[in-house]
């Protein structure tokens, strides 16, 4: 017998020396110089209040910087079809993996977008049926909803040796179908929403918003057209005049010398309104849509966006539209039970996608779920499902806040999930407030002390154990428990729900209390958003505040958004005795150079585009001369420049005091983002801080006067989990905004997994016992003292442990 004899060197391996990801000298956003040894292989929690630095260092820093090295990888030709990304500042980062970013961004907007097209499931679905459908009828393009039928017949010209003519017909059999064009909806439009037909257009008609009366390419090119009279009133038009105006065939006119394209009012809406997607719209665009156009199930397809023919073809009398309807627990269970040795790897791989979405906790979600409609948690789990079962290992996993949308029976699963893809040996980086999680870390990075230019500096690396003891801010609050109210509010009223049945509800009754805080909650695919978003009458006079973007490019910040530059412009302009629109930097003021930009930017093709801070205004925005104009003794860059409660101090008080300003900049303050400088463009900014941004412009509604709230409640207030991205010393504060939203005479009804929130609610609706088809029922109503007594749902029952109870 062979004896094996020990080879290994008694020294270690130069290559097992790399056991850590150094990050030395970074300064991106507010990042001062920080300097960080994450070890590789392990799972590290970063930590820290809201604003921090703790994305920057992640995503920012480490995630980008490892992208941007591997697309360096490709070639040019390749490179040119990449975002260009330009290398962080940093002085060194040594030590890292490929990373593989699983953040928050919402899916795509688009309106044909499923969770089907988005995790291939589809696609795999749509290749099964083409090989086992009875009948046969194309390929997978024949079962696809956004390829559409196409017919050709004619002459085709053939270079080959002699050149010669032949005759040629082109079939291409898709699945969209023809009625609703594969969006499962078809709509009609109320045509008095669109224009006034008592006044012609010349007096201004129409009522579409942005199409003002100069507007070269809306209102001017329908006046000149000459295919309508602008000074007629609609209602006078003639038949023919009529069919021009709104369902004329595109066609070029000339107006004012420019060749532009006219087409009738009813496509023009369609193409410009209708092909976007609801939630992706402006608030004001939304409201005129919901106003103007019914969206109603497609007859034809009824609702499943495919075509007759490929709902015909069935696999053991299932269709691809019956597939995509189930829920995904029972299409796992349909194709488990096929048994076709012919298509074994295609079946096998689909199951193990199906089988990934159970585990990660979606298996409540059916493929045909628009993308769209899914919370920022769900999204990113969505997005998890692909490295679920990789092969890959020595891989860095970035995670923003996985626990998001979770609730706490749900989240010992997604830990599970961590630690499982650190085992494989991978590097997972975690940015994270939820205790349960910072609990389970082989090493926590705590940054801070403060927000904003308050924070940027490491103030703690270790163990947990450590970050307890470490007295930090996070360190502190780790063990904060919310305690239950001693006492709860009476109800002033009611918001009556009937017969609620959108997704998975079943008929559900139940009457939302008004003048209190009600919080609903369940496990993730219980119902909640369905109950809330979906079955709410659209009279009950709701204002919605979500987490989703918030429209607008880099020049936006926190000072536009809420209308706080008005007030600051106006006080600039009275002080100095010049116009208000000197002091926007996407106006008169504007710095020449950059167009107000702050930066200019030189693009180089392949390569990373390079933003270098403005020569002239030094990256101020303003010209010059607009920077001589003072105002308390500052120019209006360095008010720009102030965080929140700066600026809250000099509009407060003295010389400055602007009682318009200081009012916006109070609600602001107390929805937390006093961090917040007020020209921070709001691309930055998080889905709590944006949520928190639209709660504070909501703010500004003028409560109903003392001694009315008995006998009629404020506005109704719907937030969508607000506690996102909140750390744990600033959810205190937020449960005291709360209060004083209710106080002031508003309702607030909060959809919520946080136990703190549970906590100090006044009435709780739970829904579930389970998600999906296993939930859409009321599982308990009452006070969070009666529910915590009871135990006898999976809140109560997560709610006591909290609680001490």
């Amino acid at each position: 017998m062979s004896t094996r004899t020990e080879t290994r060197s008694p020294e270690s391996h130069a290559a097992d020396s790399h056991d850590l990801i150094r990050v030395h000298g970074a300064r991106v956003n507010n990042l001062k110089d920080v300097s960080v040894e994450i070890p590789k292989r392990r799972l590290t929690v970063f930590t820290g209040v809201s604003g921090s630095g703790k994305s920057s260092l992640v995503f920012s820093t480490i995630a980008a910087e490892s992208q941007r090295l591997i697309n360096e990888t490709y070639s040019a030709f390749v490179q040119g079809f990449m975002p260009s990304l330009a290398r962080p500042d940093v002085d060194v980062l040594d030590g890292l993996t490929t990373a593989i970013i699983v953040d928050q961004q919402r899916m795509g907007a688009d309106p044909r977008s499923t969770v089907g097209t988005v995790t291939d499931a589809n696609a795999m679905l749509r290749i099964l049926f083409s090989r086992l459908g009875e009948p046969h009828i194309g390929s997978p393009q024949a079962f696809s909803f956004n390829v559409p039928t196409v017919r050709a017949s004619g002459a085709i010209t053939v270079e080959r040796g002699a050149r010669k003519t032949e005759r040629a017909t082109f079939t291409r059999i898709g699945g969209m179908c023809p009625r609703c064009e594969g969006r499962g909806t078809v709509s009609d439009i109320d045509l008095s929403q669109l224009y006034d037909d008592s006044k012609s257009i010349s007096e201004g008609a129409f009522t579409i918003p942005g199409w003002k009366s100069d507007s070269f390419w809306t209102v001017r090119v329908y006046a000149e057209s000459g295919f309508v009279d602008p000074d007629k009133p609609i209602r006078e038009y003639t038949k023919k005049e009529l069919q021009d105006f709104l369902y004329k065939e595109p066609v070029k006119v000339k107006v004012d010398g420019v060749n532009l394209t006219y087409e009738g009012l009813i496509p023009k809406i369609q193409k410009s309104f209708l092909s976007k997607d609801r939630e992706g719209m402006q608030p004001h665009i939304r409201a005129f849509v919901d106003r103007a156009v019914t969206f109603t199930t497609c007859p034809e397809c009824d609702g499943t966006r495919l075509s007759e023919e490929a709902r015909s073809s069935k696999i053991g009398g299932v269709n691809i539209a019956d597939a995509c309807a189930m829920q995904i627990t029972d299409l796992a269970d349909w194709v488990r039970s096929l048994d076709e040795p012919s298509v074994a790897p295609l079946l096998g791989k689909l199951l193990h996608t199906l089988d990934s979405f159970v585990e990660i906790g979606l298996g409540y979600l059916s493929l045909e779920r628009p993308a769209g409609t899914l919370s920022g948690g769900e999204a990113q789990r969505t997005k998890m499902i692909r490295h679920l079962g990789s092969a890959l290992t020595d891989v860095t996993y970035v995670f923003d806040e996985p626990t998001i949308g979770l609730h706490p029976h749900d989240i010992q699963r997604m830990n599970d999930l961590l630690r499982r893809l650190r085992d494989k040996g991978n590097t997972v980086l975690v940015v994270e407030h939820k205790p349960e999680t910072i609990a389970i870390a082989d090493h926590v990075v705590d940054l801070g002390p403060g927000a904003g230019t308050a924070g940027g500096a490491i103030c703690f690396e270790g163990t947990v154990e450590g970050l307890r003891a470490g007295g930090t801010v996070t360190g502190r609050h780790l063990d904060d428990r919310a305690s239950l109210k001693p006492a709860v509010r009476t109800p002033t009223g009611a918001l009556e729900i009937r017969g609620a049945n959108r997704h998975n509800l079943r008929d559900v009754d139940v009457d939302l209390p008004l003048g209190v805080l009600c919080v609903i909650t369940g496990v993730a695919g219980s119902g909640k958003s369905s109950l809330i978003h979906g079955s709410i009458p659209a009279d009950a006079g709701v204002v919605y505040v979500d987490q989703s973007p918030i429209k607008g490019s880099r020049r936006s910040n926190p000072a536009t958004y809420t209308g706080l530059l008005d007030p600051i412009r106006k006080a600039f302009a009275k002080a100095n005795g010049v116009k208000p629109a000197l002091f926007s930097a996407n106006s008169e003021g504007a710095c020449p150079t950059c167009n107000g930009a702050g930066v200019v930017y030189t693009d180089l093709g392949i390569m990373a585009g390079v933003s270098t801070t403005c020569e002239d205004c030094e990256g101020k925005r303003f010209q010059a001369a607009v920077l001589d104009y003072r105002f308390g003794g500052r120019d209006i860059s360095e008010v720009l420049a102030m965080p929140v409660t700066e600026a809250r101090e000099f509009f407060g008080a003295g010389e400055a005091r602007t009682p318009a300003a200081h009012a916006i900049l109070d609600r602001l303050a107390d929805v937390g983002l006093g961090y917040l400088s007020l020209g921070q463009p709001l691309t930055t900014l998080s889905g709590g801080e944006r949520q928190r941004l639209k709660l504070a412009t909501h703010l500004a509604e003028t409560p109903p006067r003392s001694g009315s709230r008995a006998a009629r409640p404020g506005p109704v207030y719907v937030l969508d989990e607000p506690t996102t991205g909140l750390h744990l010393a600033d959810v205190e504060q937020l449960l005291g905004l709360l209060d004083r939203l209710v106080d002031g005479g508003r309702s607030v009804i909060v959809i919520e997994h946080h136990q703190a929130v549970m906590a100090h609610a006044d009435w709780i609706v739970d829904l579930g016992p389970g998600a999906g088809h296993d939930g859409g029922r009321i599982v308990f109503e009452g006070t969070p003292a009666d529910l915590v007594a009871a135990r006898s749902t999976l809140t109560g029952e997560h709610l006591a442990d909290y609680v001490g109870a």
